[in-house]
């Protein structure tokens, strides 16, 4: 409230990157918590790109501040056009998905945003946990399988 005026705030349209982390044949799942989209849904660790950012740098960084996990051979996948209406605060991202692989396959994810994840876990692909976040949920139904193309 500004000079006794309630200011509401326009949604707006952000950029997130997701990254598919691979480990053999799992991928690295969290549980959001949030106070805006995808509240208690299991989802890939992601964040917004900021200013100048490339989307590998992204996938680095945000892997990085959520799990503190090092990452390589990062690919782009796909992206996705997602408009959340029925949210506590609806909104516009454009999704970009990348895939990824840890430096060090014995690397272990801690949960060091505790306010905006439960904890992380490795899932199979063919069995993940639910409720998805909806546009991972979105994809699978759609087909999309990130291991295709790994020897």
């Amino acid at each position: 409230m500004a000079n006794g005026i309630t200011v509401v705030e326009a949604p707006t349209s952000k950029v997130g990157v997701a990254v598919f982390l691979i480990r053999g044949k799992t991928v690295l799942l969290g549980r959001r918590r949030s106070t805006g989209v995808g509240d208690t849904k299991f989802s890939l660790p992601s964040g917004h790109l900021e200013f100048g950012e490339s989307f590998e740098e992204c996938a680095v960084r945000e892997l990085k501040e959520e799990t503190g996990l090092d990452i390589e051979k990062i690919e782009f996948l796909t992206v996705t056009n997602n408009v959340f209406l029925d949210e506590v605060k609806p909104s516009h991202y454009v999704a970009i998905f990348v895939r990824a692989f840890l430096r060090d396959p014995h690397q272990e994810p801690e949960n060091l945003e505790p306010t905006k994840c439960d904890g992380w876990d490795w899932y199979e692909w063919d069995n993940l946990p639910k409720p998805l976040f909806w546009p991972v949920q979105k994809m699978i139904k759609q087909g999309f399988n990130p291991f295709p193309n790994i020897a």
